[in-house]
């Protein structure tokens, strides 16, 4: 991921460390660019980036100084929770400003990668109809599929036509849409092969599991699979699987794994109710998947993963964490992607009891925890600036939110539970 090419020098290695942590990695899949439109993308990029660290700094002061007092003078109390912040921001001439460039900056970002598709569709489908041919892992897609409603219903991230899209075949043009969008959402603090999260997971598995070695693997919501290919390098002999509601997000995964080199298993299913039998895996994980389903869907899904897992197996899903375990404006502050970036469950989510869920779904209560894994990346930016330890890495995973970063606290909140033996 960061290592140098043989024969370069040190400074050569440093450069390229640099333009790869946050530069897309090129893959075939990859719908390509002119120069214009790589200028154009990279400017959403870096316009998000000064939303982030530009502009939200701003709203802490702006609330202090004159939203909040303007709510108490009104509603004759202080403001309590992030619904009375929200009350007390929303009429402000400075919020409005944020709102309202953050939302043009992720219209803008979708905007500039469909260009180089539209321009690039011909090619783009015949290097992904090659790469998929390169990946002997499985490829399910059924004759027909009921996307739930939560997903069909509306373009969540505002992406042109949602990410499960409407009869589009073998088109690759959504999940390379997805694949190049997210890594631009993220200001390429994914990485650069937009794998951050299951990477980051892949590292925690590694240092807290004790040895364990899962044989059967399954990723729910896998998307176009970016989180799960780096579950077969740290288990290569595993059988995985990455399933999604979307086909064509898991048709792009099947072509972008190929192109990457890898052989994985990808299928259009749904979490809620998944075609393998009782037992099947030793490990189901997820990532930023949960606050993308619903209410009723969240339970049914974590009762699928104890169904799915043999005795002893483990689930885990990394998301953003819990409300209750920040305050109040901070959840407000994060709560913005309901209201501005169709996220409907995105705040909901975070309100529910998630540890009950997985007591619910038979999980033993005292397996059951919240933890950290510390963001690849950031743990990489550690390592280069006084040299990788776990001490690093642990002072990555404590860290408080602070704004501007993408994840709060440089780490991904993880919920695990075991499957009693």
């Amino acid at each position: 991921m960061f290592r140098a090419s043989p024969g370069q020098s040190l400074p050569q290695m440093e450069i390229k460390v640099v333009l790869n942590t946050f530069q897309q990695a090129p893959h075939a899949a990859l719908p390509q660019s002119t120069p214009e439109e790589a200028a154009r993308q990279e400017f959403s990029k870096s316009l998000k980036q000064f939303v982030q660290q530009g502009l939200l700094p701003g709203l802490g002061p702006v609330y202090r100084s004159r939203a909040a007092r303007r709510f108490e003078r009104e509603a004759g109390r202080a403001p309590t929770d992030r619904h009375d912040i929200r009350k007390a921001m929303v009429p402000d001439s400075y919020f409005q400003h944020y709102a309202a460039v953050n939302r043009i900056s992720q219209e803008l970002l979708w905007d500039g990668v469909i260009d180089s598709i539209d321009r690039d569709a011909d090619g783009l489908r015949a290097r992904t109809d090659a790469a998929s041919e390169k990946n002997q892992g499985e490829l399910r897609i059924p004759e027909t599929f009921d996307v739930p409603r939560y997903v069909s219903a509306l373009d969540i991230h505002c992406m042109p036509g949602g990410y499960a899209g409407h009869g589009v075949g073998n088109d690759p043009a959504l999940g390379a849409l997805y694949d190049r969008g997210v890594f631009l959402y993220a200001m390429g603090y994914t990485g650069p092969d937009n794998d951050d999260m299951g990477r980051s997971v892949c590292n925690y598995i590694k240092r807290r599991l004790n040895g364990f070695s899962p044989k059967r693997i399954l990723d729910m919501g896998c998307t176009v699979g970016h989180s799960t290919l780096p579950y077969k390098e740290l288990f290569p002999d595993a059988e995985i699987w990455g399933i999604d509601v979307a086909g064509a997000q898991v048709r792009y995964a099947h072509a972008r794994a190929g192109a990457m080199g890898l052989d994985v298993n990808f299928a259009q299913m749904n979490a809620e109710s998944v075609d393998f039998p009782d037992g099947h895996f030793d490990l189901v994980v997820s990532h930023i998947l949960l606050h993308e389903t619903s209410g009723k869907a969240m339970p049914k899904i974590f009762k699928e993963c104890h169904r799915l897992l043999a005795p002893g197996g483990y689930m885990i899903h990394a998301d953003l964490p819990p409300f209750d375990l920040m305050d109040p404006f901070t959840q407000f502050i994060l709560d913005n992607e309901t209201y501005y970036n169709n996220e409907p469950f995105w705040g909901a989510m975070r309100d529910l009891d998630q540890v009950k869920l997985a007591t619910d779904a038979g999980f033993p209560a005292d397996s059951i925890r919240f933890d950290t894994a510390p963001m690849a990346v950031m743990e990489f930016a550690a390592s280069e600036a006084a040299g990788y330890s776990q001490d690093a890495a642990d002072s990555v995973a404590e860290r408080d939110f602070t704004a501007g970063e993408f994840a709060p606290g440089g780490g991904w909140e993880v919920l695990i539970a075991q499957k009693a033996a």
